[in-house]
C-alpha cells in the first residue's frame, strides 16, 4: 500500500511550502470580493468545449504511449488509456507524484510484462512531453510580441523582457544538451561505453578497498547500467521512422489541445482577451511552474503559473486569477473522476497500486 515513507513525507512537506508560497504570493494582492464577484458572471458554458478538447488531447497521450509500448507489447487502446488516467488521477490526490509511478505499475500488473521496461517508457513519455513543450516554449518566446518596457513585480522579482530573452537562450542550450544526451543512450554502441565508464569508476576510488569498490560496482553502478539499459528499450521506437515522427507529431499535438482548451475558456470569462499563441504561452509557463514540488493536484504553483503568465499579456489581476482557478478546477476534477472510474473498471486497488521494489 502507499506509506508515508521518508522520501513521501518529505516530498509532501516540500511540496506544501512551494504550494503555500505560491498561493501568498498570487493572491495577497487580489481582494477575495473581487474575485468571489468576478467569478458569478462567468459564463461557464465555455467549459464544455474546452473540456472536449483537453480530453482529446488525453486520448492523443495513450496513443502515443501505444506506440512507445510496441518494444515491450503490442497494446489496445483501452489496456493504455486506464493505466494513463489512473496516473494522472493519482498524482492529483496523491503526494509524491506517485502516478508516474503508478501508470507503468498498473500496467504490469495487467499485462504481465517486466515492471523496469514498462517504467522506462513512461520515462521516454516523459522526454517527449519535455521536447515538445521546449519547442513550443523557443517557439513562442520568438514568435509571441512582448512590450519592451515590461516590468511585472512578482513578490521580489520583476520579469522584463531581458529576462525572457535570456531564459530563451538557456532553454534553446537545454533542449540541445537533452536531445545530445538522449542519442548518445539510445544507440548501443555509445551506451556500452558509458557503461564500461560507470562499471570501472570505482576503480578510481584508489583511496577505498578493494572489497568495498567491488561492492559499489555490483550494487549502485550494475544497477545505473541497467537503466540505462532498460531506458534505451523504450527507444526502440527510434528504429522505425514512421513511428517517431508519429510520436512527436502527437507530443506536439496534445500540447496544442491543451492550449486550445484555455484558449476556448477564455471567451466565458469578460476582460480576458488573448490571441492562441498567447493562451498557449501560458499554459507552458503554467507547465514549467507546476515542475517544481508541490501538493496532490498541484495547487498553488498552477495559479501562480497562470495568473503570472497573464499578466505578462496585460491581463488584470482579478481576471487572471478567476480565469486560472476556473481552468485550474474544471480540469483536475475530471482527471480524478475518470481515473477512479478506471480503477473500478479494471478492478486495481489504489492503496496496493505501487510495487513494493519502488517504494522508498
Amino acid at each position: 500500500m502507499i506509506t508515508l515513507n521518508k522520501k513521501t513525507i518529505f516530498s509532501l512537506i516540500a511540496g506544501i511550502v512551494f504550494s503555500g508560497a505560491a498561493l501568498y504570493l498570487t493572491f495577497v494582492n487580489i481582494p477575495l470580493r473581487e474575485l468571489i464577484d468576478y467569478l458569478k458572471v462567468i459564463n461557464y458554458w465555455w467549459v464544455i468545449p474546452s473540456l472536449l478538447v483537453a480530453f482529446l488531447s488525453y486520448v492523443l497521450r495513450v496513443w502515443r504511449w501505444q506506440l512507445i509500448l510496441l518494444p515491450v507489447k503490442k497494446t489496445g487502446f483501452w489496456s493504455a488509456f486506464h493505466p494513463v488516467m489512473i496516473g494522472f488521477m493519482m498524482s492529483s490526490v496523491f503526494p509524491g507524484r506517485v502516478g508516474e509511478i503508478a501508470r507503468p505499475a498498473v500496467f504490469y500488473k495487467k499485462e504481465n510484462v517486466e515492471f523496469s521496461k514498462v517504467l522506462a517508457t513512461a520515462g521516454i513519455d516523459r522526454i517527449f512531453d519535455a521536447a515538445a513543450l521546449l519547442s513550443f516554449f523557443i517557439y513562442i518566446l520568438a514568435a509571441v510580441p512582448i512590450d519592451p518596457s515590461l516590468d511585472i513585480t512578482f513578490a521580489t522579482y520583476h520579469l522584463t523582457p531581458a529576462l525572457l530573452d535570456g531564459l530563451w537562450k538557456a532553454t534553446l542550450k537545454f533542449s540541445l544538451v537533452l536531445v545530445v544526451v538522449t542519442l548518445l543512450i539510445s544507440f548501443s554502441s555509445t551506451r556500452s561505453v558509458f557503461n564500461r565508464i560507470i562499471l570501472k569508476t570505482p576503480d578510481m576510488m584508489f583511496f577505498a578497498q578493494q572489497p568495498f569498490r567491488e561492492k559499489l560496482r555490483a550494487g549502485l553502478c550494475t544497477k545505473i547500467t541497467c537503466l540505462l539499459d532498460n531506458f534505451a528499450v523504450g527507444f526502440d521506437i527510434l528504429k522505425s521512422p514512421l513511428n517517431l515522427v508519429l510520436c512527436l507529431l502527437l507530443s506536439f499535438a496534445l500540447w496544442a489541445m491543451l492550449g486550445l482548451a484555455l484558449y476556448l475558456l477564455t471567451f466565458g470569462f469578460p476582460g480576458v482577451q488573448i490571441s492562441f499563441l498567447q493562451a498557449f504561452a501560458v499554459e507552458l509557463i503554467i507547465c514549467f511552474f507546476i515542475m517544481l514540488p508541490s501538493v496532490p493536484g498541484y495547487w498553488g504553483l498552477w495559479e501562480a503559473g497562470g495568473v503570472f503568465g497573464l499578466m505578462i499579456f496585460g491581463i488584470p489581476a482579478t481576471e487572471a486569477a478567476g480565469l486560472t482557478l476556473a481552468y485550474h478546477f474544471f480540469h483536475m476534477v475530471p482527471v480524478i473522476i475518470v481515473g477512479i472510474g478506471s480503477a473500478m473498471i479494471i478492478g486495481v486497488k489504489l492503496v496496493r497500486t505501487i510495487p513494493q521494489e519502488t517504494r522508498g
